[in-house]
C-alpha cells in the first residue's frame, strides 16, 4: 500500500480523499494555489505544497508544478479527485513517466473515452446502445443540415472533446446551423483545445441515469446500480439520488450489463461512470463515460454501503475487488444536493465574501461533504460549490422529508447560497413523484417564486417582532420595593443564623 498520496485537487473532494487516506494509514499531501493557502483541504493534509498563482491554469492545471510537488513530497501516488486534471490523459501519462501511480484508469482508457466520437464508435462495437448521430465530426453547416434531416430534427451539436455540459447546442432547423456551428466550435476550442463538433439526435425531455462501475487489474468488473441525475441546470447536475425512482430491477440489470460492456471495451481499471440518456419509453442510450470519481458518488456509497475512494486506492495499489456482483443490492434511498455560493433570485450570480457564520445540518442520516469554514473567504477563481449535503433514509419519501429538514438547518452568512432554490426543487410535484426530466428547471423555475418566499419570511419576521413588542409592553413583572425583603434574602438570613447540631 502507498505511504503518501498527493491529492491533485482542492475543496470538498480534496478533504474527502484526505480523510480516506488517514483511515487507511496513508499520509495525505495537499497542493494549493496562492488563493488557497488557508483553504480547508490544506488544513486536512499532513503536508502541503504550493503549485502556483490563483488562476487554475497556473496551479491546479499546471502539470509540471504538480509533478514537481510529487517529487518534493515523495508521494507514491496521485489522486486527481474530479474536475481539473482528473480526465486528462497527458497528466496521467506524466505521472506514469515520473514513477508515480495515477489513481485512475490508464492514459489509453482516458483517451479512448475522452473523445466523444471515439467513445461512440467503441460503444457501437461493444454492442452498447448509442444515440443516432454522425459517425464523425461535421465539416460545415451544409453537411450538418443534410445529416440532421436524415437523423430528424431536433439535433444536438456537441464538442467531440467536450464534457461537463460545455460545448453543446440544440438545433431545430437548417437555418440555425451557421451560427450554431461557429458558436459551438468556438466554445469547444476555448474549453478543450479541439474545435471539432458532431451531431446527435436530441431526445426531448430525457432522463439522465448513470451506472457506477469499479474494475480491478484482474479484469473483475462490478456495478453499483444507478444514480438519477436528471435535475439539471444548463447541463450541470443540481440534485442526484439513488436509486432512480423510474428504474425497475429488470431495467437496472440491463443498464448494468451495458455499463459492464462499456468498461470491458476499453480495458477499464478503477472507478468510472457510464452515463445514459433515457427517453419517455424507457429506451436508454450511451451518452458518455466519466473516467473518474463522480461528484455524486456519496449517494452510491450510502445505498450500497461501500467506500469508493478507498476502493480506488486499493485497486491502484494492486488490490482485487473483494465483492461479487451478487453481493451488491441497493438498500434505502439517498439524495445529494450541491450547495453553491450563488444567488438564484438574481440569475444565479456567484456570491463571494467572508463566511462569518456557518451551520451545517446534523442528525440521523445526514452527511456533509464540506469544503469551507467560518472565517473562510470564498475566492473568485474557482467553481462556487461550497459542498454537498447528502441524506439517507429507508424510503424515498422519508429521504425527501429529511433533505428538506436538513436544508432548513443550513446557514452560511452573509454569503448567498442556493439553499432556497434546492428547497423549491424538493417541493416540486414532478420531483416528489419522480417524473422530472433534465429540462424541468429550464421550463418550471421562476425566480419570482424565491422572491415571494423571501417576502413571506420578512412579513412573518416583522409580525413576530410587533407581537413580541406588544407583549413585553403589557406584561407586568413582579417587583419589590425593597430587594432586601425578597424571598432570596430571607432564605439567606435564615441559613446564616441557623445552628447545625455538632
Amino acid at each position: 500500500m502507498f505511504a503518501k498520496i498527493l491529492i491533485a485537487n482542492r475543496g470538498e473532494i480534496a478533504v474527502r480523499v484526505a480523510r480516506a487516506c488517514k483511515e487507511m494509514g496513508i499520509t495525505p499531501v495537499a497542493i494549493y494555489s496562492d488563493a488557497d493557502r488557508t483553504a480547508l483541504h490544506v488544513a486536512h493534509a499532513y503536508e502541503a505544497h504550493r503549485v502556483g498563482g490563483p488562476e487554475s491554469r497556473d496551479s491546479y492545471l499546471n502539470i509540471p508544478h504538480i509533478i514537481a510537488a510529487c517529487r518534493a513530497s515523495g508521494a507514491d501516488a496521485v489522486h486527481p479527485g474530479y474536475g481539473f486534471l482528473a480526465e486528462n490523459a497527458d497528466f496521467a501519462q506524466a505521472c506514469v513517466d515520473a514513477g508515480v501511480v495515477f489513481i485512475g484508469p490508464s492514459p489509453s482508457a482516458i483517451r479512448a473515452m475522452g473523445n466523444k466520437l471515439a467513445a461512440r464508435a467503441a460503444m457501437k462495437r461493444a454492442g452498447v446502445p448509442t444515440v443516432p448521430g454522425s459517425d464523425g465530426p461535421v465539416k460545415d453547416a451544409r453537411e450538418a443540415a443534410r445529416l440532421a434531416r436524415e437523423i430528424g430534427y431536433p439535433v444536438l451539436l456537441k464538442a467531440a472533446a467536450g464534457g461537463g455540459g460545455k460545448g453543446m447546442r440544440v438545433v431545430r432547423n437548417d437555418a440555425e446551423f451557421d451560427a450554431a456551428i461557429k458558436l459551438t466550435s468556438g466554445e469547444a476550442k476555448a474549453a478543450f483545445g479541439d474545435s471539432s463538433v458532431y451531431l446527435e439526435k436530441f431526445v426531448e425531455r430525457p432522463k439522465h441515469i448513470e451506472i457506477q462501475v469499479m474494475a480491478d487489474a484482474g479484469g473483475n468488473i462490478i456495478t453499483y446500480g444507478e444514480r438519477e441525475c436528471s435535475m439539471q441546470r444548463r447541463y450541470q447536475k443540481v440534485i442526484e439520488e439513488a436509486p432512480s425512482p423510474i428504474v425497475s430491477p429488470e431495467m437496472r440489470t440491463a443498464l448494468s450489463d451495458a455499463a459492464r460492456k462499456a468498461a470491458l471495451a476499453v480495458d477499464y481499471r478503477g472507478a468510472g461512470t457510464i452515463e445514459f440518456i433515457v427517453d419517455a419509453q424507457r429506451n436508454f442510450y450511451f451518452l458518455e463515460m466519466n473516467t473518474r470519481l463522480q461528484v455524486e458518488h456519496p449517494v452510491t456509497e450510502m445505498v450500497y454501503g461501500v467506500d469508493l475512494v478507498k476502493q480506488q486506492i486499493e485497486i491502484a495499489g494492486g488490490g482485487m475487488l473483494a465483492l461479487h456482483q451478487d453481493d451488491i443490492q441497493p438498500r434505502g434511498h439517498a439524495i445529494e444536493m450541491r450547495v453553491y455560493a450563488e444567488d438564484p433570485a438574481h440569475n444565479f450570480m456567484p456570491s463571494i465574501g467572508t463566511i462569518k457564520r456557518l451551520v451545517l445540518p446534523q442528525g440521523p442520516g445526514v452527511r456533509n461533504e464540506n469544503g469551507v469554514y467560518e472565517g473562510y473567504e470564498i475566492p473568485i477563481y474557482y467553481d462556487p460549490m461550497l459542498g454537498k449535503l447528502v441524506v439517507y433514509a429507508d424510503s424515498r419519501e422519508e429521504a425527501i422529508r429529511r433533505a428538506r429538514r436538513a436544508l432548513r438547518e443550513y446557514r452560511c452568512e452573509p454569503v448567498r447560497t442556493n439553499v432556497d432554490f434546492l428547497l423549491w426543487l424538493l417541493n416540486e410535484p414532478a420531483f416528489v413523484d419522480g417524473s422530472y426530466d433534465t429540462k424541468h428547471i429550464e421550463t418550471h423555475f421562476d425566480a419570482s417564486k424565491l422572491h415571494q418566499r423571501d417576502a413571506e419570511l420578512d412579513l412573518a419576521a416583522i409580525a413576530a417582532a410587533i407581537a413580541a413588542f406588544e407583549y413585553r409592553s403589557t406584561v407586568r413583572y413582579a417587583t419589590t420595593v425593597n430587594a432586601r425583603d425578597g424571598a432570596w434574602w430571607r432564605a439567606a438570613r435564615e441559613s446564616a443564623t441557623r445552628r447545625w447540631p455538632r
